[in-house]
């Protein structure tokens, strides 16, 4: 804790529900709507992340002498490694292979959400921020020694976070996304313009076939969001995670949450044909990004996903002034159609010496070959070069 802050208090909350949401908020600040008060609370009231569902909430919550709230962390005991985005099933199997118990552990993230941001929440009036992101940090490997787990992992976190997790002890660890970004387009055929005649031949082709083919396009936030949106979205992530043979994590609950709570953050880009709703994907708005989430489709329509995803995405980012689309986890892709590779950060702490000096090697591998990957999709992106010729 900083010093001479004996008055200074940490402790543990398992629901969001336990802290006021404007003093949450205070310290999350307005900036990533995945961090807010509503959003984890809409996590976890709708039944999507909750101790049945393996993700049992151990928030760290900081009062200072004056009882206010001026640090916390979202955090979570958990039993599994679904809904995570940085995988770590390959840690688990080598542990319990060499007879430890991997699970549970402690995971601080958004449940199911791949966007990096804030996880030591400050509040920008304490007198020391940096004293109490150490006491934060403090905090989660107290906390991590009295549960007796095997780990504790920080995903998604910023990399000033990163660093300050590094000089803490925690093992770092890179990720690889991709990322649009908005270099002062005044509209989609600026940003067109700044691809290779060939790649942005292709995109106008894509986007033509999804309008001949009779679809209409439109985003949709705030007020202008109805229950049938939801509805039909719902569905839509429901047959997303059927093809994929995966999990549906999200309950409809969340979603109906989501837009009582958090409605002009939301901006949902719903496909019509023939009067029906038909496809969706959901982005959620931060103060200079849009993050897209889900995305799911009732009828098969030909280019229709990279439509409704990527490109009505950057549409939204250029007419609404955003320096960023980040379109969540995995997807090469999605560098031909301008979104480019960028690092993501996690920390790791973990408790046996011998696995922990194990997972170093491997992170110390891992690490280089990220950034190699990195360095060479970055001679795969689209955007015209001073060598390149153009028609």
């Amino acid at each position: 804790m900083p010093d001479g802050s004996a008055e200074i208090v940490i402790r543990v909350i398992s629901s969001l529900a336990e802290v006021p949401a404007a003093e949450w908020d205070a310290c999350a600040g307005a900036g990533n709507p995945f961090v807010s008060h509503a959003f984890l609370k809409a996590v976890e009231e709708s039944g999507s992340a909750t101790a049945e569902s393996g993700w049992l909430g151990q928030h760290l919550v900081m009062n200072g002498p004056e009882g206010r709230l001026i640090g916390a962390v979202p955090l979570y005991l958990k039993n599994h490694s679904y809904g995570e985005y940085v995988f770590d099933w390959g840690w688990a199997e080598a542990f319990e292979r060499a007879g430890g118990r991997y699970y549970p552990k402690l995971q601080c993230s958004v449940p199911f959400t791949p966007v990096t941001g804030p996880r030591l929440l400050v509040h920008p009036a304490a007198p020391d921020p940096e004293a109490v992101r150490r006491a934060l940090i403090g905090g989660l490997v107290e906390l991590t020694s009295r549960h007796g787990v095997s780990s504790l992992h920080v995903t998604f976190c910023t990399e000033e976070e990163w660093r300050s997790f590094g000089a803490a002890g925690f093992q770092q660890r890179l990720g690889l996304q991709y990322h649009w970004q908005n270099a002062g387009y005044g509209s989609f055929d600026d940003f067109l313009g700044a691809l290779v005649s060939r790649k942005r031949k292709a995109i106008r082709k894509e986007r033509r076939k999804v309008a001949d083919s009779g679809v209409r396009l439109r985003a949709v936030t705030g007020d202008e969001i109805a229950e049938r949106h939801w509805a039909a979205f719902h569905n839509f992530y429901l047959d997303t995670v059927d093809r994929k043979w995966s999990r549906a994590y999200l309950t409809r609950d969340f979603f109906l949450r989501l837009g009582e709570t958090l409605a002009e953050r939301v901006v949902l880009i719903m496909a019509e044909y023939d009067g029906h709703l038909v496809a969706g994907a959901l982005n959620l708005l931060g103060d200079d990004a849009l993050y897209g989430r889900n995305w799911g489709c009732a009828a098969e329509f030909k280019f229709l996903h990279f439509e409704a995803c990527y490109y009505q995405a950057i549409d939204f980012a250029i007419q609404h002034g955003l320096s960023r689309v980040e379109a969540g986890a995995q997807g090469e892709h999605k560098i031909q159609r301008g979104y480019v590779p960028v690092q993501t950060y996690s920390a790791h702490l973990i408790e046996n010496q011998g696995f922990r000096q194990a997972v170093g090697d491997f992170l110390e591998r891992e690490q280089r070959a990220v950034r190699q990957e990195i360095d060479s999709l970055g001679d795969w992106t689209p955007f015209r070069r001073e060598r390149d010729e153009d028609d």
